[in-house]
């Protein structure tokens, strides 16, 4: 058996490692990085940011043939891509107004990207918000929405209509998804909007396209209002 038949055999017999991948990297990258900061020169330890995208990036080019959900093609374009915007930008209201204690996990400390000479770290600020707008909705809609979500349904995910999920996979898959951010709540919020998304419309380009607008608009709105602590 070929290395290519093997890695093809074991992702389709297990569908949910290719949908895992991707985000266990991310995940990696992120609880290493109190580690890994103090190792690196002063001020380089944000680039680690790029690391993390670029492993996120790589996974999923070498997996994107397992991603049968990503090559349905999507329906009634204009409207939905209008619904899908309209999501995101909500999510993105509500997120930036639930930034209170009781609501969050802690108030994380992040400082403002500053290059050597005291000016924002531009190149920076272009990889962090295309990481987040580009990268992020790829990876965690397919990991929580696609997998997680249908998982908590049936076993047997994949022949999950999202239309058919349930309200207990979409509240649970939602709630979890909120702990893996520092704003709990609204990463709630945005998990049971984005779920509602995916069943609505049953294609999961739509809630990769709400969350690519909360996180750019998000991105758009730290940088100009240097609110880092969003970050």
């Amino acid at each position: 058996m070929t290395s290519s038949t093997l890695r093809k055999t074991l992702f389709e017999d297990r569908p949910g490692l290719a949908r895992t991948i991707p985000f266990a990297l991310y995940m990696l990258f992120l609880g290493a990085r109190p580690a890994l900061e103090p190792l690196l020169p002063v001020g380089s330890g944000r680039w680690l940011y790029a690391a993390q995208i670029g492993s996120v990036m790589l996974a999923l080019a070498v997996l994107w043939g397992h991603y049968h959900e990503l090559v349905e093609r999507p329906v009634s374009i204009v409207r939905n891509s209008l619904v899908a915007v309209a999501v995101g930008l909500l999510v993105f209201i509500l997120w930036i107004n639930l930034d209170v204690p009781v609501l969050s996990l802690g108030q994380p400390d992040v400082q403002a990207p500053l290059d050597a000479s005291g000016r924002l770290d531009w190149a920076w600020l272009i990889v962090r918000v295309f990481g987040a707008a580009v990268v992020v909705p790829v990876m965690e809609e397919l990991f929580w929405r696609s997998f997680i979500m249908r998982w908590l349904a049936s076993g047997d995910f994949r022949n999950v209509l999202p239309a058919a999920v349930g309200m207990r996979a979409l509240l649970v898959s939602s709630l979890v998804f909120g702990l893996e951010h520092n704003l709990w709540f609204a990463g709630l919020l945005a998990g049971l909007a984005y779920g509602w998304l995916y069943g609505r419309i049953g294609n999961l380009w739509w809630p990769i396209l709400a969350h690519a607008t909360t996180n750019l608009i998000l991105g758009a709105w730290v940088i100009a209002t240097g609110s880092w602590q969003f970050w």
